[in-house]
């Protein structure tokens, strides 16, 4: 065992060695050089940016962000913090004179503000156990926050006796979700008179609620809004405990008045995900997100407003057949902004409020995320394959003006692929878009290794998206051609497309990974006897799938926290609305869902006869570390050429930086070595 572990360290040291030398390729090591580039606010007169970046330090395994400022139409940068500890969720105050952020220097989180120029750093808040997120009222006389509230009892406090008893009692589903532990606390609401630095007694507005507000675990700040008065708060919460949770995805809007004290439920009725609410600046009405189907996580996203007026709901994307997310109003309310996806590419968007009409304000190759607002124009972080994030100004007409250059000095040193779109036929005579990432440098005159990408979600768009985990430039750094189809299940190409997936996973989807790497391959520059397939979650389950339903075509696989045995899995995933959605059903039900018997990868293991690398975390409770070790198990038994990378502090993704670059050593020598 010891002489394998030498081997595979040397192995490993020469793949990085390899990687230094070709000093104008991407890198593991590099990609963790790059700054991570985040929005945050727009000054109060849209002339200022406020933004964070993230750095990476290797050696010491761990990140830092700090806060800058820069001209809303570009100019001189300005560094504005410099804490030990990252700052975040920072805003200007209303009046424009002092920005509020958040920071952990003292210990724990607590809101800070300083002057626009960074100086006069003082700390706001003293909340025990710190908070999590807060934001001004409108008038700047109040603040909000989020923080942690103990509820629940834990052995301790049951058995005071028993202090070094190490156990839980469980009574009900949702005790872990996605990486953590239920640790007896809830989110909540609190607002809090403020004058000039000064915070006066909190008011819990969910006070003995057993619920979470913003949503665990990916809820942020943006699911709460004050009203342009400053008298009512919206917040999204599932109130909903235990198995109720587990199985629902109906989200609401709550409206919280400050004077008296009472909370109304704005969705009553509405069975979906309701979440992200805004305030028109003229007060008149309230936009937010909804879906329509309970259960279904991934069902179109849809843009409603409701009129304090006249007391109606209307929906302003009726008729459209696209997710549009993030709704943020127009200075003067007559428009809403919000993101599109439009043919595995995500925009800016504008939706007229009386006409309802539609508008597609940006394109091209790259996605928007984040936005803000202003009186002319709009600021967005963009992203593609061959770019991180920066910060563009969004004139009006869709032009786009760059005004952070972050990665600009590391960028140019390196060479980045050519990335192509191309339509390829399915099985049923759909047209599918693929992107194909070729080698930099590439010589069509030669043959390369190939790489079928297999994607996650599985609702999820093979967008133009820059990971630091599957990166498309990366693998192409390494001499593969990468072919990441847009199959059966993914938003932006329509929801009968996207609809497509559930309780079919082993269906067109998988014949539409096939259908892709088969088109592909046709190509004379491929290498048709050096191909292998590789992905995550869903994509990981895809890979155990094809693994045995692949006809000879790949010559190793790459699963990352993918799923196995759908009968296992079902038994021990938390979020249950998910698995009764996609896969039908309980594996015990009276008629049992078909995909347990046509649809799990665990079925076609007599087929598995290619060599296999597993990845998973211990702390991936969506997939859990069961998945892996049954699927390393059975390759082993199988007698099939196999590995597992198991890491007993990640999730679902690899977040630390040294094990990241591990990831990544790992995953391109056993490429390398069935491949090359």
């Amino acid at each position: 065992m010891r002489k394998l572990s030498i081997l595979l360290l040397g192995v490993c040291f020469a793949t990085y060695l390899s990687g230094q030398i070709d000093g104008d390729r991407l890198t593991p090591e590099k990609l963790w050089e790059i700054g991570r580039v985040g929005l945050d606010d727009v000054s109060p007169d849209g002339k200022l940016v406020l933004y964070g970046v993230t750095y990476f330090a290797l050696e010491e395994n761990k990140g830092n962000r700090d806060l800058y400022i820069v001209p809303s139409k570009g100019g001189l940068v300005r560094k504005v913090t410099s804490f030990v500890g990252s700052e975040y969720n920072a805003r200007f105050r209303p009046d424009g004179e002092k920005i509020g952020f958040i920071s952990a220097t003292s210990g724990s989180p607590q809101m800070w503000e300083m002057s626009i120029d960074g100086l006069d750093k003082k700390q706001v808040t003293e909340i025990e156990g710190g908070i999590s997120g807060f934001s001004y009222s409108p008038s700047g006389d109040h603040i909000l926050f989020t923080a942690d509230v103990k509820l629940d009892e834990d052995i301790h406090d049951m058995y005071p006796d028993l202090p070094h008893a190490n156990a839980r009692i469980i009574d009900d589903l949702m005790y872990r979700h996605w990486n953590h532990w239920h640790d007896y606390k809830y989110g909540h609401v609190f607002y809090a008179p403020y004058n000039n630095g000064k915070v006066g007694d909190a008011v819990d507005i969910m006070e003995g609620e057993r619920y979470d507000s913003p949503m665990n675990p990916f809820g942020g700040i943006s699911e709460i809004a004050w009203s342009p008065d400053g008298e009512t708060i919206a917040y999204t919460c599932k109130k909903m405990t235990g198995k109720d949770y587990a199985v629902s995805t109906n989200s609401d809007i709550y409206l919280y008045n400050v004077k008296s004290g009472r909370t109304e439920n704005l969705t009553d009725g509405m069975m979906g995900y309701d979440r992200d609410p805004a305030f028109s600046p003229d007060g008149k009405y309230i936009a937010w997100n909804s879906m329509e189907r309970d259960g279904f996580e991934s069902d179109r996203n849809r843009v409603f407003i409701y009129n304090f007026e006249t007391k109606q709901k209307t929906e302003l994307t009726e008729g459209l057949d696209r997710n549009v997310d993030h709704p943020h109003w127009s200075k003067d309310s007559r428009r809403i902004y919000a993101t599109s996806g439009f043919e595995a590419t995500i925009q800016l968007c504008s939706i007229d409020v009386n006409s309802k009409k539609f508008a597609q304000i940006t394109e091209g190759n790259h996605n928007y995320y984040t936005f803000k607002v202003m009186e002319k124009g709009l600021i967005g972080l963009r992203v593609s394959m061959s770019m991180p994030a920066e910060l563009y100004y969004v004139a009006g007409n869709g032009r786009s003006t760059q005004i952070t250059e972050v990665n600009k000095e590391l960028l140019s040193t390196l060479k980045m692929g050519k990335v192509e779109a191309r339509t390829i036929k399915t099985v049923d005579k759909k047209d599918m878009l693929a992107w194909v990432i070729y080698p930099p440098d590439f010589d069509p005159a030669k043959k390369y290794p190939t790489l079928l990408y297999c994607q996650g979600g599985p609702q999820s768009a093979v967008s133009q998206f820059f990971s630091y985990r599957w990166n498309f430039q990366l693998m192409a750094a390494n001499g593969y051609i990468v072919v990441a189809p847009n199959r059966r299940g993914l938003p932006s190409f329509g929801r009968h497309w996207n609809d497509e997936i559930s309780k079919n996973w082993g269906g067109m989807a998988m014949q539409d990974y096939l259908s892709a790497i088969d088109e592909v391959s046709k190509e004379p520059y491929v290498d048709k006897n050096k191909m292998g397939a590789v992905g995550a979650s869903f994509g990981g389950y895809s890979v155990y799938w094809l693994a045995g339903n692949h006809d000879k075509r790949f010559k190793a696989f790459i699963s990352h926290c993918g799923l196995f045995n759908l009968e296992s899995w079902y038994g021990t995933t938390e979020e249950m609305f998910f698995a009764n959605w996609d896969i039908g059903g309980s594996y015990w039900d009276e008629r049992m869902p078909k995909s347990y018997k046509l649809d799990s990868p665990h079925d076609y293991v007599k087929y598995w006869d290619t060599p296999m690398l597993v990845i998973h975390g211990e702390k991936d409770f969506r997939v859990p570390i069961g998945e892996g070790m049954q699927a390393f198990n059975a390759a082993q038994l199988k007698g099939v050429e196999s590995r597992f990378l198991y890491y007993p502090t990640e999730g679902h993704w690899v977040l630390s930086p040294q094990n990241g670059v591990l990831w990544h050593r790992v995953f391109f020598d056993w490429l390398d070595t069935h491949l090359k």
